[in-house]
């Protein structure tokens, strides 16, 4: 019996006027997978992300999810499918406390006792009680940054799509972030785009290396990021 993929992209392709951003990206994500998408800038991991979530339409091919066609959806209406998306720039209220902030995302779908346990374990799993009091708009980039994943997991989402999380982190924010995603893993699907190539070896288990638009490689991690053209990518160089 063939298992469906989780996410699935067939001949994926995204043209803007003569430059071709992405070309024919067939890719596929497993249920409960953890997967980086890594490339030098220009790579076209970007656009590749947001045809995922919704926010541009394929020139040509398709996304699936669970084998059904999602092209061209809202983004709103790709959200309620079961994708979760965290964008590079926190999506938060800086006027509401952190709690109140993880409140609203749980009243969504929930009501009565069952928002405040939802809120509770989540500030539990990401750590957040010693600023679930504090304003968002006073909190650290990296504390915006968790408040936001929060946000995300309270939707209660099958895969969790994260556009560069570690961007503008301190060290130790980084790593914060690294175990979080991994506890995160147990039980959800996620899908990681990210240049951040110290970052990618902490939290890495499958990788998908983007070059001009297309899949240049994709594999384990270790097979991957030992890879010459991988390393010659990311060098500036071309492998003949």
């Amino acid at each position: 019996m063939t298992t469906v993929p989780l996410i699935e992209t067939r001949q994926l392709t995204m043209n803007f006027g003569g430059v071709q951003a992405v070309q024919n990206v067939d890719f596929s994500v497993a249920e409960g997978e953890l997967r980086c998408l890594i490339g030098p800038n220009g790579a076209g991991k970007s656009t590749f992300f947001k045809m995922l979530t919704g926010q541009l339409v394929p020139t040509a091919g398709e996304v699936r999810f669970r084998g059904r066609p999602i092209s061209g959806r809202q983004p709103h209406e790709i959200a309620r499918l079961g994708i979760g998306i965290k964008t590079q720039v926190p999506s938060v209220f800086d006027g509401l406390t952190a709690h109140e902030n993880l409140w609203l995302a749980a009243s969504r779908g929930k009501r009565g006792r069952a928002i405040d346990r939802a809120v509770d374990e989540a500030i539990e799993r990401l750590m957040l009680r010693p600023i679930a009091d504090r304003l968002v708009g006073q909190l650290a980039h990296g504390q915006r940054q968790w408040v936001e994943l929060g946000l995300v997991l309270l939707t209660e989402p099958v895969v969790i799509l994260l556009d560069e999380p570690a961007a503008g982190m301190t060290d130790d924010e980084t790593t914060r972030t690294a175990e979080l995603i991994h506890d995160i893993n147990r039980t959800h699907a996620l899908i990681v785009v990210e240049h951040d190539m110290a970052f990618i070896r902490k939290i890495a288990r499958a990788i998908t290396v983007f070059d001009r638009g297309k899949i240049l490689v994709e594999g384990p991690a270790h097979r991957v990021l030992s890879d010459r053209r991988v390393r010659d990518v990311y060098l500036g160089k071309r492998a003949a």
